[in-house]
């Protein structure tokens, strides 16, 4: 199938700086979702063609193909595209601290007092059961 270049280029950048792609197995949709230019099946024909060439891992499920770039997909779409050897994809970045609103607070005295889970360090309701009685799993004497 002919592809035209512009398009090509489109499906390139945008697997390369993401690192991933979902693309709907429908091929009569006329655009892609998330890349402007390229029908759907373009991009299901471009991804088809990386995955023979081992560029490319794809899953399929439930009418969506999951692709994930491989290192020699990294390195064939950075010749392509004559990108510089820094830049990698959104999936290879390295996290440099912990997501918005994850803080973890340095007293221990988060949403619980501070006792953390009591129940599972000894403390909780041990004192009303006791160690003697009970039911179930050698609860009696």
């Amino acid at each position: 199938m002919f592809i035209p270049k512009a398009n090509r280029i489109a499906v390139f950048k945008y697997l390369f700086s993401e690192g991933v792609l979902v693309v709907k197995k429908d091929t009569i949709s006329a655009t892609h979702p998330q890349i402007e230019g390229p029908t759907n099946l373009e991009v299901l024909m471009l991804v088809k063609s990386l995955e023979s060439k081992e560029y490319v891992r794809v899953t399929f499920n439930w009418q969506y193909n999951y692709v994930y770039l491989t290192p020699e997909g990294i390195e064939y779409l950075r010749t392509y595209l004559a990108l510089p050897a820094e830049v990698v994809p959104a999936t290879h970045r390295k996290v440099t601290g912990r997501p918005e609103g994850r803080d973890r607070e340095e007293e221990g005295n988060g949403k619980f007092g501070g006792e953390g889970r009591a129940a599972f360090r000894g403390g909780g309701d041990r004192e009303y059961r006791g160690r003697e009685g009970g039911f179930g799993r050698g609860g009696g004497l």
